[in-house]
């Protein structure tokens, strides 16, 4: 976590990723061809930032950093100046000067992105000490986390503030509300082996109180169980997992590798669940399982889907922007894959030149200026998350978003 940036829980009341993200993918990029709202000189990508700001900025970040860019300073300090007094952030601040209030949607997601980009990048302590702290404020009975501060727990906000955590030095196990952690949040969100979809993560228990299967959910739930945050590298090679008792989050990570590996089997690919869009691959959270099916077992686990979205996801990337090429460039370095060489794409050059000339970018790579290569901004995505959030859908890796929180 889009973004997140997810396209499985828009259809499960949830909505990248971070995308994620959060992500939620939008199939048609029309409804925001024009931004309503300014977008800042520091931030990465060109569409409208209200609803992934933050997000977007957090990955493309974390990204260059993983790859040895250093970021344009002015994109830092973009980030960092959309913190809140109280050390959260929210998904997008258009006038900072203002000092956030009870109105201000503080945003678990983007406020965990921000940590782990802040954190790899160094030198930001202050900044993610105070985010840490607010997120332990806002921790739920059951030890996890909603999209939104009190919001009920979710699997995906759950997994991206334990990424945070473990970003900032924290020991999530550590990390305690009414005697439970994470963990236990994300164990009461694991499918038992016997029922269908065994192994899986929910999202979040329906209003009966049932689990159901979310693939966005999973990606995220394995990442969380084994304490690892959105730039997870490669694990130990492992046999192929198979579903057991989830007794430890070792084994639910276990699980819900299973899980995925079986969901990818047969198309090397993800399915949209956007309404209507069942169909169409969901190439964001095919990437997010690359990263999780790599970290939990090697990076010969995710080959299959990996060769798939090098082979297809440059259109996605060019449309969406900033977020999705972090997410690829997450799923190359978690396989041992070259970003740089991505299916013929370079997707760090690309990520480039939708913001600020990195400080260490080459000559080449900071002289862009063919709008082709610019890409997308992941705008289309952002209105369609736009307008189901505020329709009262929830948000998913890329976001994992719920509904709107309570001000902490």
């Amino acid at each position: 976590m889009n973004i997140r940036r997810s396209a499985a829980a828009l259809a499960a009341a949830a909505v990248i990723g971070v995308a994620a993200t959060p992500v939620a993918r939008a199939a048609d990029p029309s409804p925001s061809a024009t931004p309503s709202v300014a977008v800042p000189s520091g931030l990465y990508g060109s569409g409208d930032p209200t609803y992934d700001g933050v997000w977007r900025q957090s990955l493309a970040l974390l990204a260059q950093d993983a790859v040895g860019v250093r970021p344009a300073g002015q994109a830092v300090d973009w980030l960092t100046g959309q913190q809140c007094a109280n050390g959260a952030f929210a998904s997008f601040r258009a006038d900072t000067a203002t000092a956030c209030d009870a109105k201000t949607m503080l945003d678990t997601n983007a406020t965990s992105a921000a940590v782990q980009a802040l954190a790899a990048l160094g030198g930001h302590d202050a900044v993610t000490g105070k985010a840490v702290g607010w997120l332990k404020s806002v921790q739920n009975k059951d030890g996890g986390w909603g999209f939104g501060a009190g919001s009920p727990s979710d699997a995906n906000s759950t997994s991206i503030v334990i990424g945070a955590l473990a970003a900032a030095g924290e020991k999530p196990a550590g990390v305690k509300k009414g005697g439970k952690s994470p963990y236990d949040a994300l164990l009461a969100l694991a499918l038992p082996c016997d029922e269908k979809d065994g192994g899986a993560f929910a999202y979040q228990p329906d209003k009966k109180g049932e689990l159901a299967a979310n693939a966005d959910a999973t990606a995220a739930g394995v990442l969380g169980a084994l304490g690892k945050g959105l730039d997870a590298r490669a694990g130990e090679k492992g046999s192929p997992p198979k579903c057991a008792d989830a007794n430890s989050p070792g084994q639910a990570a276990a699980n819900g590798a299973a899980y995925l590996a079986e969901a990818l089997a047969e198309d090397g690919h993800l399915v949209s669940a956007l309404p209507g869009a069942e169909d169409q691959p969901d190439f964001g959270n095919t990437a997010d399982a690359v990263v999780a099916l790599a970290a939990q077992g090697g990076a010969e686990r995710a080959a299959k889907p990996l060769k798939w979205l090098e082979e297809n996801s440059a259109g996605w990337a060019r449309q969406n922007g900033p977020a999705a090429y972090a997410q690829l460039i997450f799923a190359a370095l978690a396989t041992g894959t070259e970003p740089r060489d991505f299916g013929g794409t370079d997707l760090v050059r690309q990520l480039n030149a939708t913001g600020p000339a990195p400080q260490a970018a080459d000559k080449n790579e900071s002289k862009q200026d063919d709008a082709a290569d610019k890409g997308g901004d992941g705008s289309g995505m952002w209105w369609v998350i736009g307008a189901l959030f505020v329709g009262g859908i929830g948000i998913g890796f890329l976001l994992s978003g719920r509904k709107k929180g309570r001000q902490a």
